[in-house]
């Protein structure tokens, strides 16, 4: 198969007229029966790389995913290109009908979860009809040392083994070097078939802010940002909480997601969100790895994510479309605290490896360089030092060198026996004499009084930076101890250097040219039109409006306003199905203008 027959089916079926990063090189080598591990980007269009070879090679492709939403989803746009697909769930009712339609040969794509593929009778189904490819998403999921370890995913290898002759295309977006050997070790992939893509989002602007007042600050991002949003808040409580306060404080559509929601509930909730071109969704981590929407203007974090890997991939939640999008997250001292104090739950093989992350993640939260180039050197790559578009370089922080009032802070936490909270050790040091402090004999202290009124102010932004680091831990009771690398910083070997945000505290200023969160930039009123006739066409076919076009498609639309079927089938994202069921429509609405 040549890279014009690619091509042209690329352009048929998808409606593209080229290939993205690294899809071409993954496409050949399945085209080419080789077995591959794709490390790609979220929104970089892995999907693509097993479904056009479905349409291409003769059988069935068998596409395992970890969430019935997630397939449902990719179902739906795959239907929507003219692709003959079909899942496997216990949400499916036609069961019997679609293994028919595999048996008959008559499915390019089947959707099954890794519980499902692993049962014998599964593996019998297979028997029965002729294979093109497994493709395994989210292939993290195999090694236990990847950020969302599913065990089931283990039980793949052997059913893949007994189909040796049908290839194998792994694929995930968030995989350092030593997960990405696990996986090709757990899958029975050959070194030589890893493909890595750059793992930058160019146009994901990164925000990280000390949280103060959440509710204000997650109402001045949603003014900024009128588009689909995701929250992720890190309890069931704070999540119902900060739905129900944000629909308040903005009068905009914000609706909770969790587990502990009644499934019908949760359910409504996500098909509203996904359907929804303006609504926000405040969720736990549990939401979103299971959404194609590729029109999420921004992600928040209300609390610090597990690690940088998970944060990498909720982030990458946002501007799947390649429009620019929003990452914002804020944080608190106690979020670190409360981290590392669940660190000791953890089986102690593993406990070392979730320190690492931990302090990975306090690094780039205290950085006060660029934080996408620290982002990707923890990802192996050697990016540039600033990116542009990212808070610390569009608003540099004051960098300053806060080593002496660290000392005097863990001194003060280390003399007053190290149970006292922040307030109090913050009194000692500012020679705040109260009746507390002069029942302790604390007054009495080397350290009290010793901080200037300059330092004074230094004080809070120092404690959460070593709150951050692990070198202050919070004790059973609430108080203040020592810990990680203090002494170090006592003795002078370490220095404590602290990043100050400029005031006052912008979200993302949008540059000149640039859309940031509007989806239509220069007002034009056919762009509202075609947007309205899509969200019409969605509503009457019961789909999400980007599974009809995105919204980059429409743009294009309004601006090289076509006049015929021919010009418009040469509109990106407008293939061969989508011309035949809605060219007519939108053709007559562009002509009306």
């Amino acid at each position: 198969m040549t890279r014009p027959d690619l091509l042209e089916t690329l352009h048929t079926t998808f409606g593209f007229s080229a290939f993205r990063g690294v899809q071409a090189r993954v496409i050949e080598r399945v085209m080419a029966r080789q077995s591959t591990l794709a490390v790609m980007p979220t929104g970089a269009g892995k999907s693509l790389t097993y479904q056009l070879p479905s349409v291409m090679l003769e059988g069935t492709c068998v596409v395992i995913s970890p969430l019935i939403a997630l397939m449902h989803d990719q179902l739906r746009a795959a239907e929507a290109n003219g692709i003959r697909a079909a899942s496997l769930t216990s949400a499916d009712q036609n069961r019997e009908a679609t293994i028919e339609r595999f048996r008959g040969g008559e499915l390019d794509l089947l959707y099954v979860a890794p519980e499902r593929a692993s049962q014998p009778h599964f593996r019998e189904l297979l028997g029965a009809a002729k294979l093109s490819l497994f493709a395994i998403d989210e292939a993290h999921c195999v090694s236990e040392w990847g950020h969302d370890f599913r065990p089931d995913y283990r039980l793949l290898r052997p059913l893949m083994d007994a189909f040796a002759a049908v290839p194998r295309l792994a694929l995930t977006a968030t995989a350092d070097a030593h997960t990405r050997a696990d996986i090709l070790v757990q899958l029975g992939i050959a070194a030589e078939g890893l493909i890595v893509a750059g793992f930058d989002r160019p146009n994901i602007h990164y925000a990280i802010r000390h949280r103060d007042n959440p509710v204000r600050q997650l109402t001045r991002l949603m003014a900024e940002q009128p588009g689909p949003g995701i929250v992720y808040a890190p309890t069931r409580r704070k999540t119902e909480e900060l739905a129900e306060k944000l629909a308040d404080a903005t009068g905009r559509a914000v609706l909770p997601y969790h587990a502990g929601l009644d499934p019908a509930v949760r359910a409504a909730n996500q098909a509203r969100f996904v359907a929804s071109e303006d609504m926000v969704m405040v969720a736990t981590v549990a939401f979103g790895m299971g959404i194609d929407k590729p029109d999420v203007r921004f992600v928040a974090h209300a609390g610090i994510p597990k690690s940088i890997e998970a944060y990498y991939q909720e982030t990458g939640r946002a501007g799947r479309d390649g429009d620019p999008a929003l990452a914002l997250m804020l944080w608190g001292a106690d979020d670190f605290a409360r981290a590392r104090m669940r660190l000791g739950e953890i089986e102690e093989e593993r406990r070392a490896g979730e320190r690492t992350r931990l302090d990975a993640l306090a690094a780039l939260v205290e950085t006060g360089t660029c934080r996408r180039a620290l982002l990707l050197r923890h990802f192996g790559e050697d990016p540039p030092e600033r990116c542009g578009n990212c808070d610390n370089c569009r608003e540099a922080p004051g960098l300053i060198d806060a080593t002496q009032v660290a000392q005097k802070l863990l001194s003060a936490v280390y003399r007053t026996g190290q149970s006292f909270g922040y307030g109090h050790i913050e009194k000692v040091l500012a020679g705040a004499s109260d009746e507390r402090i002069v029942q302790r004999g604390h007054d009495r202290l080397s350290v009290f009084g010793i901080v200037s009124e300059e330092e004074a102010h230094l004080l809070r932004p120092v404690v959460r930076a070593l709150q951050a680091r692990g070198s202050l831990i919070a004790t059973e009771h609430g108080g203040l101890a020592l810990g990680g690398d203090a002494r170090a910083i006592l003795r002078g070997e370490l220095t404590v250097p602290i990043a100050i945000a400029p005031k006052p505290e912008k979200v993302h200023k949008t540059r000149r040219g640039e859309r940031g969160g509007a989806v239509n930039p220069v007002g034009d009123p056919l762009f509202e039109a075609l947007r309205a006739l899509r969200r019409d066409r969605a509503a009457g076919l019961g789909v999400p409006p980007y599974v009809v076009f995105h919204d980059s498609t429409l743009r294009e639309m309004a601006e090289r306003r076509p006049a015929t079927l021919a010009e418009m089938g040469e509109i990106g994202g407008v293939g061969a199905r989508k011309l035949e069921a809605h060219g007519e429509a939108f053709l007559e609405l562009i002509q009306a203008y």
